[in-house]
């Protein structure tokens, strides 16, 4: 649909309005389709053994952000302790009580589930290590580095509820609500599908998992299809990360129900390609920045460590890519 009204009596370009007009301004840095700029200030971490835990690295946007923290730290002169624990809990369990131990000048936790993190993040700081982080919503971090992921929740949301005609069931996957973003990501769904009341999310929920989360998807996604095999039985699926939307559109495009759109979050080149292609089932796609991201969490360990106060969250800018747009987005990121 273009402007034509929905089932709420609101149409596309209404539903993007309120969009913008509900939009959080968003702190720190946005280097969209540039080569980094650097403050003017000088940062240094000359001497300074910088901790960086990595829940795994085998997503676009956990491998984006690690790299650039490790060139980082190295930039401003000093010496990275980087591990990756592979999406394993015990293992980083193990990394960071291992780099408790090192006693670093700081710790960046990139990622995990926040159960699993929160009571060694907080033997941290209380073994005096400042304790920053990567989309992670913990007390025990001074700061925290991230999108604005309320905003990227209701964005997505609003874009995939208008697309549907404010009217259908959607299939969504919530495997991993523990996670600070994907919470916050599908609480925002919820609100805004609240005001839709012809917008039903089919119960029960899917359980997105790592590993094997593309063929995973794929498998369950098909399930589904055969048990709402009529076209108009699922209008759209909806995930938190855009790797189960990956597996979901290839299952849609296998089953030759590509009238059914997807939406996920993460701007993954593999998923923003499938945005640009006229006849595949990916609908939208909100791009994070996370090298900028990774970045940024250094440079505030800088400031940190320089006797500066940081704010409680720095976010760095993201932009929804829809079939519309995703030339002019993936441009801006710099993405081929």
């Amino acid at each position: 649909m273009s402007t034509e009204k929905s089932g709420s009596g609101l149409g596309r370009r209404d539903l993007l309005k309120l969009s913008a007009a509900a939009g959080v301004a968003v702190a720190g840095a946005s280097l969209i389709g540039q080569k980094p700029v650097f403050a003017a200030e000088e940062l240094s971490l000359k001497g300074k053994r910088i901790a960086i835990s990595a829940t795994g690295t085998d997503h676009f946007f956990d491998l984006q952000a690690y790299n650039a923290q490790i060139e980082e730290v190295k930039r401003l002169g000093g010496e990275p302790i980087a591990v990756d624990a592979g999406r394993n809990d015990g293992k980083l369990v193990s990394q960071l009580q291992t780099l408790i131990a090192q006693k670093p000048d700081a710790i960046v936790q990139i990622l995990g589930t926040l159960s699993v993190i929160d009571p060694w993040l907080k033997k941290a700081r209380d073994a005096g290590i400042p304790v920053l982080t990567v989309d992670v919503g913990s007390t025990n971090s001074i700061n925290n580095t991230t999108s604005d992921n309320w905003g990227i929740g209701k964005d997505l949301a609003l874009q995939l509820v208008s697309d549907i005609g404010g009217e259908g069931n959607i299939v969504v996957f919530n495997g991993f609500y523990g996670v600070t973003p994907c919470a916050i990501r599908y609480d925002q769904l919820v609100n805004v599908v609240k005001y839709f009341p012809k917008v039903k999310i089919l119960q029960p929920e899917l359980r997105d998992v790592i590993p094997n989360t593309v063929q995973d998807a794929f498998t369950q996604i098909t399930a589904i299809l055969n048990k709402y095999p009529e076209k108009g039985s699922i209008k759209a699926i909806w995930s938190a990360w855009d790797i189960p939307q990956l597996g979901a559109t290839q299952a849609l495009t296998a089953a030759g129900r590509t009238e059914i759109r997807t939406y996920g979050v993460d701007g993954s080149p593999e998923v923003l390609q499938l945005i640009a292609d006229p006849n595949s089932p990916a609908g939208a796609d909100v791009a994070q920045q996370p090298a900028e991201i990774g970045r940024t969490a250094i440079r505030n360990v800088a400031k940190l460590l320089a006797g500066q106060t940081l704010p409680r969250e720095t976010y760095v800018s993201a932009l929804l890519a829809n079939k519309t747009n995703v030339g002019e987005v993936t441009k801006k990121l710099g993405i081929g």
